[in-house]
């Protein structure tokens, strides 16, 4: 019985989504409709306000990220591995989709929420994120740098170099991937001592 709430709710978020995607938050409730196949009466159902449906918009935004982010390691993962793991993701997650690469870069730029309802919402996120950098950090793996501007700054490195990758419109070799992953794993590994004389 649930079922049709839930698929005509996704197919409003989705329809959002993409036109928030084309046309940044100027889209009216009549376009979101329009695009969603349902009568414009029919959102105000599920979202009191487009302020509302824009939440639900972060919502089912950060549900994806997250479904692609957070893996949770038994002990016996070295930190290395972990952090890895996570660049990995991350570079799968944004070359993916290039829609939702587009959908997440516009939200963080042009936030309609205020920054601490915003934090809420990437919460499940953010927190795995510093956890990974601040555990990998205590092991000795990463260097002395905040772990949470570690994390942003791999984040934003990635998003935007696959942004203008994605400009000239061919496919993301495995050998660029692997470019990217270690650029990004270099920037934040402890560096190792110099041998004497070296």
């Amino acid at each position: 019985m649930d079922a049709p709430v839930i698929d005509k709710r996704e197919r409003i978020l989705a329809a959002a989504s993409d036109l928030i995607v084309k046309n940044g938050l100027q889209c009216s409730m009549a376009e979101i409709a329009q695009v969603a196949g349902v009568a414009t009466g029919t959102l105000y159902i599920y979202f009191a306000s487009k302020e509302e449906m824009v939440r639900g918009v972060y919502q089912r935004l950060t549900a994806k990220v997250g479904s692609s982010l957070i893996i949770e390691h038994g002990p016996e993962v070295p930190h290395e591995t972990r952090v890895r793991r996570y660049i990995d993701d991350y570079i799968r997650l944004i070359w993916a989709d290039p829609e939702q690469a587009i959908l997440f870069e516009y939200l963080s730029n042009i936030p309609l929420l205020q920054p601490g309802e915003l934090r809420s919402l990437f919460a499940p996120v953010t927190d795995f994120t510093t956890k990974i950098f601040t555990e990998a950090h205590a092991a000795g793996v990463l260097r002395d740098f905040d772990p949470d501007v570690m994390g942003a700054y791999i984040g934003g490195g990635i998003r935007n170099t696959l942004k203008w990758r994605r400009a000239d419109g061919s496919p993301l070799t495995e050998l660029e991937r692997r470019q990217i992953a270690e650029m990004c794993w270099s920037a934040i590994a402890r560096e190792e001592p110099k041998a004497a004389g070296g």
